[in-house]
C-alpha cells in the first residue's frame, strides 16, 4: 500500500458512537484497514479541514494519499476479496465522521461512478474500465442532475443525445447541461445521462472532461459542503463514440437500479456525520466549565447527548441491516429510500443538538460541530429529498403512486 500507518489495536474503533457494537460484524482485517484510514484522517486530514472549509476549496494534497490507501478493494491479505458491503459501509462512515466533503469526494468515485460502470457497462466494457475505476486511474463522476431538473429527473431530463449515422464508426452528439456535479473539475470522464431523441429513452455516455464542447463552471457561494467542488456543466454539440456509451443503460429504469444501490452510501454518510458531530460535542462538554462545573454534568446537556446517541444507534441499525440485505442480493427502491430518508432526518436533529450543547462556540469552525451542522443540509437533499423518498416508500406501502406527472 502506498501509505504506511500504524496498525489498529484490539480496542474498538467506534466505542463511543456505536453503542450496540455493530463494529463486531467487521473482520479483524477490515478493522485493520479502517484503523489505517482513521490514522490518516486524524493526523493528515483533520488539521486542514477548518481552513479549507472556510476557503471553499478541496485540500488536493489529501487526494493521492487517500487513493494510495486502496480503500475500494484493499490489497491487505487479511481482508477477503472482494471486500464486503459492511466494510464499504463503515469505510463511508469513517470518512463522514471526519468530514462530509471527504466522504462525498470519495464516494463520487467508489460509489456513484463505480456503480454506473458496474450496472451500466457491458461485460466487455467492465473488463476494460472497472480495474481503472478501482485504482483511480480512470476518475469519473455521475452526471445526472440538471439546472431545471432534480427530483423530477426521471421524466424531466432534457439533455439530448442524437446518433449520427453518417460519422465515421457512428458517434453520438450530446447537448444540454448538468448541475451540482461534485468532483467534475478533477475527473477524467463525466458519466452523462441524456435522452435519445430517436426513442425518448435515457442512455449514458462517458464524456471526456476536456472534450470539445464541454465547459465547466464552479458553483460559488455554497454554505454547505464548501470543500466539495460542484460544477455546472454545459454540453454543446459534444461528440461521443458508440464505444463510450454504457451499453446496459437503455431507459431510466436502468438508472433507477443505480440509484437504489447508491442511496445506501448516502445513508451511511448521514450516519457518519451524526457520529462526528456527537463525538465533537461530547468532547467539548466534558472540557467546558460553566457555573463552576463541567458542562457535561448538567441534566439538560445529558438528555441531549442521549437523544443524539439514540439517533446514531437507530441510524446504524438501519444502514447495517440494509447493507446485509443488499449483500444477499435484495435491492428494493423502498428499502434504500427508507434508510436515506430516516437517517437524514435523524442527522438533522443530531447535528442541531450538537451545535446547541456547544453553545455560541458551536457556530465556529474551531469547535468542529459547525462543519457537520452546515454540511448536513446538503446531505439531507442529495440522492433524493426527504419528500421524494417518502413517496417511494408510500407507493410501496399502498400500491398507489402519489408522484405527479
Amino acid at each position: 500500500m502506498g501509505t504506511t500507518t500504524a496498525p489498529v489495536t484490539d480496542q474498538r474503533l467506534y466505542s463511543v458512537a456505536d453503542w450496540y457494537d455493530a463494529e463486531a460484524l467487521l473482520t479483524a482485517g477490515e478493522r485493520q484497514v479502517l484503523g489505517q484510514l482513521r490514522t490518516f484522517l486524524d493526523t493528515q486530514a483533520k488539521p486542514l479541514l477548518a481552513e479549507y472549509w472556510e476557503l471553499g476549496e478541496f485540500p488536493e494534497q489529501l487526494a493521492q494519499p487517500l487513493i494510495d490507501l486502496e480503500l475500494m478493494e484493499p490489497a491487505d491479505l487479511t481482508v477477503e476479496a472482494p471486500a464486503r458491503g459492511i466494510y464499504h459501509g463503515f469505510r463511508v462512515f469513517e470518512l463522514a465522521r471526519t468530514d462530509a466533503s471527504l466522504a462525498t469526494w470519495y464516494t463520487a468515485q467508489a460509489g456513484l461512478f463505480r456503480t454506473a460502470i458496474g450496472v451500466g457497462a457491458s461485460e466487455e466494457q467492465q473488463r476494460e474500465w472497472m480495474p481503472k475505476v478501482v485504482d483511480f486511474s480512470l476518475k469519473g463522476v455521475f452526471s445526472l442532475t440538471e439546472p431545471e431538473h432534480g427530483s423530477d429527473i426521471a421524466g424531466g431530463l432534457s439533455t439530448t443525445a442524437r446518433f449520427d449515422k453518417e460519422s465515421d464508426g457512428g458517434t453520438w452528439v450530446l447537448d444540454g447541461a448538468k448541475r451540482w456535479i461534485g468532483g467534475a473539475s478533477t475527473a477524467d470522464v463525466l458519466c452523462v445521462f441524456a435522452r435519445d431523441v430517436a426513442d425518448g429513452q435515457v442512455k449514458a455516455f462517458l464524456v471526456d472532461r476536456t472534450a470539445a464542447g464541454v465547459s465547466l463552471e464552479k458553483i460559488e457561494g455554497k454554505t454547505s459542503l464548501r470543500m466539495m467542488q460542484n460544477a455546472h456543466i454545459t454540453l454543446n454539440t459534444v461528440r461521443v463514440p458508440e464505444a463510450r456509451r454504457l451499453h446496459n443503460v437503455n431507459s431510466f429504469k436502468d438508472v433507477a437500479v443505480m440509484l437504489r444501490a447508491m442511496r445506501s452510501d448516502v445513508a451511511w454518510i448521514a450516519t457518519g456525520i451524526q457520529a462526528g458531530a456527537f463525538e465533537a460535542a461530547l468532547a467539548y462538554v466534558k472540557e467546558r466549565q460553566q457555573f463552576g462545573r463541567s458542562l457535561g454534568s448538567f441534566q439538560l446537556v445529558q438528555e441531549k447527548l442521549a437523544r443524539m446517541l439514540g439517533n446514531i444507534t437507530a441510524s446504524l441499525s438501519l444502514v447495517v441491516r440494509l447493507t446485509e440485505q443488499q449483500g444477499q442480493g435484495i435491492y428494493r427502491d423502498q428499502d434504500s429510500a427508507l434508510a436515506k430518508m430516516q437517517t437524514s432526518l435523524m442527522m438533522r436533529e443530531t447535528v442541531a443538538l450538537a451545535r446547541e450543547v456547544v453553545g455560541g462556540n458551536g457556530i465556529t469552525l474551531a469547535a468542529d460541530v459547525a462543519r457537520f451542522h452546515a454540511d448536513a443540509e446538503a446531505v439531507y437533499s442529495y440522492e433524493g429529498t426527504h419528500e421524494v423518498n417518502a413517496l417511494i416508500i408510500g407507493r410501496a406501502l399502498t400500491g398507489e403512486s402519489a408522484f405527479t406527472n
